[in-house]
């Protein structure tokens, strides 16, 4: 995800995740290896502690955690981009006196 290409948005609507997107047959478990769990876990930390602006992503992304297919990965990695895309945006607080 180091060459990808940055983004602005967290997630956007062609991004049509279903259930009916999970690997149906022991043939489609090639997704049985990919870290989505652990990608997961990660995007929750950032939300928490540093974006709170991917609350709605990681709600969708975060359905599939059991049976995850390759939609759901490429979600994942659309959000990894935003990240990658938005690193030095954050909020300031100011007091205002």
């Amino acid at each position: 995800m180091a060459e990808a290409r940055p983004i602005t948005t967290p997630l956007v609507g062609h991004f049509k995740l279903s259930s009916k997107q999970c690997p149906q047959s022991p043939e489609e478990e090639e997704m049985s290896r990919v870290p989505y769990a652990s990608a997961i876990e990660s995007l929750m930390y950032v939300m928490v502690y540093t974006k709170p602006d991917l609350a709605s992503a990681f709600s969708i992304v975060s359905r599939f955690m059991s049976n995850p297919g390759k939609q759901h990965w490429k979600a994942i990695k659309w959000v990894l981009r935003y990240l990658r895309g938005t690193v030095r945006l954050g909020l300031v607080f100011q007091s205002w006196k």
